[in-house]
């Protein structure tokens, strides 16, 4: 299979499936059939034997296709990428102190947004998308652009997904967070519904963000190639 196709196939593969288990009726139906703790076991499993064969072959085949555009000579560009990567891992660490109640496994709240919840309700999806938007800007090869498309795909589609089932489950309660949040983040703050305090601030995810960077920029050539520093 050309390699192209073979990163594009895997990554609706993966999109595709976390659309679908997710999904009203099929999540109703399993859960139904098998019980709430074996669906997220079923759930999981299709992620990693969709997930592993994308990366596999995106390994094999890193810059396949056409060039789309070259943005590494750009400093800016570049300054960007690692900004946006920064930010992205703090949300991805910081979701794990205050998950969103739609996420699985995650307790409700009564208290309101708190924390990061007040910057985007969807911390995790957002931090997977601003990761996809980081590398697409270094990468512009065809292959590259649906490899990374990937992540921003799942984390909007995800989070739209998300809203809507979690509205059907939760009824009001979730319908009061949408109104106070917002999924764009910082909009809630922009539009005035929420208000940022020092209190907010994930001191604990931004420490523990910036340990993970460096640790990320270090293993980086190694690990996945090319230099995140230049």
């Amino acid at each position: 299979m050309d390699p192209v196709l073979g990163i594009g196939f895997w990554a609706v593969a993966f999109v595709g499936s976390h659309l679908v288990l997710s999904s009203a009726q099929a999540r109703s139906r399993l859960v139904a059939m098998v019980g709430e703790q074996p669906y997220r076991g079923i759930y999981s499993l299709v992620a990693f034997v969709t997930i592993v064969p994308l990366i596999i072959v995106f390994a094999r085949h890193k810059h396949a296709g056409p060039m789309l555009w070259y943005l590494r000579n750009f400093e800016a560009i570049r300054v960007l990428s690692w900004l946006l990567m920064f930010v992205a891992v703090i949300l991805l660490v910081a979701s794990f102190v205050s998950p969103n109640p739609g996420m699985i496994g995650a307790p409700s709240r009564r208290d309101g947004a708190v924390g990061v919840l007040k910057l985007t309700r969807h911390p995790s999806f957002v931090a997977i998308s601003i990761f996809g938007f980081a590398h697409l800007l270094m990468n512009g090869w065809l292959g590259d652009v649906i490899f990374f498309a990937t992540f921003p795909a799942l984390g909007i589609l995800g989070g739209l997904h998300q809203d809507r089932r979690k509205l059907r489950e939760l009824g009001e309660s979730y319908r009061a967070l949408m109104a106070q949040t917002s999924f764009f983040p910082g909009a809630a703050l922009g539009s005035g519904r929420q208000n940022w305090t020092s209190t907010d601030i994930p001191w604990a995810a931004i420490g523990i963000g910036t340990a993970l960077t460096i640790v990320i920029i270090m293993i980086h050539p190694t690990a996945f190639g090319g230099s995140p520093l230049g």
